[in-house]
């Protein structure tokens, strides 16, 4: 087997790609040495790779992917470099992946982040109903409610639906203090959190008083057909084979669903089965559903998130404790 000689190339960036690069918070160039294996210094505007051919070549593609990002006004991240590589490998254009913005809010872009995001929000745009399993930090729920307040915005949808199981994950609703809506809250807290992100809070009490943006458990959905509506569901690993059935019959005309959730975080009891392990079994193949599978690779939260995921995964693998319904 041939040997792979060394080699170091030097490359002049612009200020605005030093810039990016270097930034010590993002850790950019730090994400670069770790995914790539070489070795990577910046000094001023000059960017110094090291290693050998295979390594360098592949350092310098990524390099020049990530300059045409930022030239083409794109912030970039640790995920970025992530996202890169995986359009690389798949020989598929990232600038598609990161010029799709979904939703803008007080200058803030929010778009896929890697390739399977990308094919996450075109599986929405043009399915009825999308499915969406995979580990905490991939974007499932962020990307849905933006694509949501999207449709709203655009006149699409009449109004946006985002519901939860509230389930008992360490204490029970009914020694919660408060009604029922004070109960319930904290299920929903996360959901609310994500909204302020995205519209005005002033703007968001109206869209709430009006009922036009609904936050609801669950429970709240039965009996009720939802027409002209984005419903999300959110956490769904945590319903039941029947509450899941009971929330996909909701669907009214005009509508759309997004269903979310993480079938390793799993908070019923051991003989409940879950409604989104089952469910992938019995709508598979259905024309207008659509099942995306999010890893580890897609998690774009602190990469120290990432490898507790990771962790917790190969745990459960060696000790045979994950779930199988």
């Amino acid at each position: 087997m041939p040997t792979l000689r060394p080699l170091q190339q030097v490359l002049d960036v612009s200020n605005q790609v030093a810039a990016e690069l270097a930034g010590v918070q993002d850790g950019v160039l730090d994400a670069l040495r770790e995914r790539l294996g070489c070795t990577i210094a910046l000094r001023g505007n000059r960017l110094t790779l090291g290693g050998d051919e295979e390594h360098v070549a592949a350092a310098r593609a990524v390099v020049d992917e990530l300059t045409e990002l930022v030239e083409g006004g794109h912030q970039i991240g640790p995920d970025t470099v992530g996202a890169v590589l995986a359009a690389i490998d798949q020989a598929e254009d990232v600038r598609e992946v990161f010029e799709d913005v979904v939703w803008r809010h007080r200058g803030k872009k929010i778009s896929p982040k890697t390739v399977n995001q990308k094919r996450y929000v075109d599986e929405i745009r043009s399915r009825t109903v999308t499915f969406a399993v995979g580990p905490a930090g991939t974007g499932k729920t962020y990307l849905a409610m933006a694509l949501a307040v999207a449709a709203l915005s655009e006149g699409t949808v009449g109004r946006i639906i985002l519901t939860r199981p509230a389930v008992e994950a360490g204490e029970r609703l009914g020694f919660l203090p408060g009604d029922m809506l004070a109960k319930v809250d904290p299920y929903l807290r996360p959901l609310y959190d994500a909204l302020y992100d995205m519209i005005e809070a002033e703007r968001l009490a109206g869209y709430m008083e009006r009922g036009t943006i609904e936050v609801a458990p669950l429970a709240f959905m039965r009996g009720r057909t939802l027409n002209d509506s984005f419903i999300v569901l959110d956490e769904a690993q945590n319903t039941s084979p029947e509450q899941m059935q009971m929330f996909l019959t909701r669907l009214g005309f005009g509508s759309k669903m997004v269903v979310t959730g993480d079938i390793t975080q799993v908070d019923l009891p051991r003989e409940q089965a879950s409604g989104l392990i089952q469910v992938r079994d019995i709508l598979a193949g259905i024309d207008g559903i659509a099942f995306v599978e999010f890893g580890n690779e897609d998690v774009v939260r602190h990469k120290l998130v990432q490898r507790i995921v990771e962790a917790y995964k190969r745990h459960a693998e060696e000790t045979g404790t994950a779930r199988s319904r």
